[in-house]
């Protein structure tokens, strides 16, 4: 039987109190933890799954001493507050009803019911936390080393029971998957594509930005616009765009970023990109940032300049998505205009309207001189307000 390695993680004192809290044979690692130990990838969340009910749970938790908060006790779920960090304990579950957008499930105690109940095989691997033995019952092992995203059974009944697993699909398939891609899963996909209509904008938004900050979305987000998928949830996109960002972003050495990456699927429009932000549910500033990257040119114009009025971040992204150099913002720090209203007040300007034209107009000349020093603005100042006799402060 295959095993799962010994890592840091899985010789934690915490998980060993955890477990020996939930009995002996009443828990295991289940899903991403064990799917990213045997590809070596860093493992971020923990989850474990249990034939205990939630109740039972608790009071175990509550006993050893381990702090624990009901986060989803309708669907089985027990997050354990470790020292290492939170660690999700649900339940074994089977579905009752599904309409592709949430399921009714009943508590359940055999582990191969819990798994048939999963989205994928690479996600329904489990492991004990004692012996480390892997249990796999749907060939997740093999499509683990295959690099094969693969639906558990009827990948069509599996979208019927949630929708969303179409995006989930691509998703996984960017970050795991190799070429070609399941024949089957993908003609489930573009088949049932339709059905996204149904979930709400901000699960299709979270999926999407979870998506496009992967290393390399770009040949996922085509497939999905050949298969139709795409034009169920961003009708809008123009994916060459985002292949030529992400030519960028890898060659000039930047960090990949989800929100840039939209913008760059986006038309050239301010309006469109503010009521998609709106449509995925984006907060302000995330809706502030994307419009000012989308309302980009072929020209982003002075660099620097755009970055004191626009802001670091969004000038970046112009000057990515428009394929230019961002040489001009490395290592420079946005400087402050090093003048004051109450310094022109001084010269006899009265305070008012003619006082912001004033120092409009100098900060203007500053930006387009490239932010000189502060001597070079006093000597604009004179120009315009010649200093009185005292001396300068």
């Amino acid at each position: 039987m295959a095993e799962l390695p010994s890592v840091d993680w899985t010789r934690r004192e915490d998980l060993r109190v955890l477990f020996a809290a939930l009995g002996d044979g009443n828990g295991r690692y289940v899903g991403g933890a064990v799917r990213d130990t045997l590809l070596g990838l860093p493992v971020k969340d923990i989850d474990v799954a249990t034939p205990l009910p939630p109740a039972e749970v608790i009071a175990r938790l509550d006993q050893a001493g381990i702090r624990n908060i009901p986060t989803g006790i309708e669907h089985g779920t027990v997050t354990a507050l470790l020292v290492g960090g939170p660690v999700e304990i649900t339940t074994l579950r089977h579905d009752v009803s599904t309409d592709g957008r949430r399921a009714t499930v009943a508590f359940a105690t055999d582990w191969r019911e819990d798994a048939a109940r999963r989205d994928f095989t690479i996600n329904a691997l489990y492991a004990d936390p004692v012996t480390l033995a892997i249990s796999d019952w749907f060939g997740g092992l093999d499509d683990l080393a295959a690099r094969r995203v693969r639906f558990i059974g009827d990948a069509r009944q599996r979208i019927r029971e949630d929708h969303l697993r179409i995006l989930r699909y691509f998703r996984f398939q960017a970050r795991f998957g190799s070429e070609p891609a399941d024949a089957e899963a993908e003609e489930a996909c573009a088949e049932l594509a339709s059905t996204l209509k149904g979930l709400s904008r901000e699960r299709i938004g979270m999926e999407m930005m979870n998506l496009l900050g992967l290393p390399q979305p770009a040949p996922t987000i085509a497939r999905m616009a050949e298969l139709g998928v795409l034009s169920q949830i961003l009708p809008e996109a123009q994916p060459d765009t985002l292949a030529d960002l992400v030519v960028q972003e890898q060659t000039q050495g930047v960090a990949p970023d989800p929100l840039r990456r939209l913008a760059a699927l986006l038309p050239p429009d301010r309006s469109l990109a503010e009521h998609i932000a709106s449509r995925f549910r984006l907060s302000s500033a995330q809706k502030k940032r994307l419009a000012l990257a989308a309302a980009r040119s072929d020209e982003p114009g002075d660099a620097r300049a755009l970055a004191y009025r626009l802001g670091p971040s969004e000038v970046l992204d112009r000057l990515l998505i428009a394929g230019q150099s961002i040489a001009p913002l490395a290592n420079w720090d946005v400087p402050a205009f090093p003048l004051k209203g109450g310094e022109i007040v001084a010269r006899g300007i009265d305070a008012g309207p003619q006082v912001a034209r004033t120092l409009r107009a100098l900060e203007d000349r500053w930006i387009a001189e490239g932010f000189p020093p502060r001597e070079r603005v006093l000597a604009m100042l004179d120009e315009v307000a010649p200093h009185p006799l005292q001396n300068r402060p």
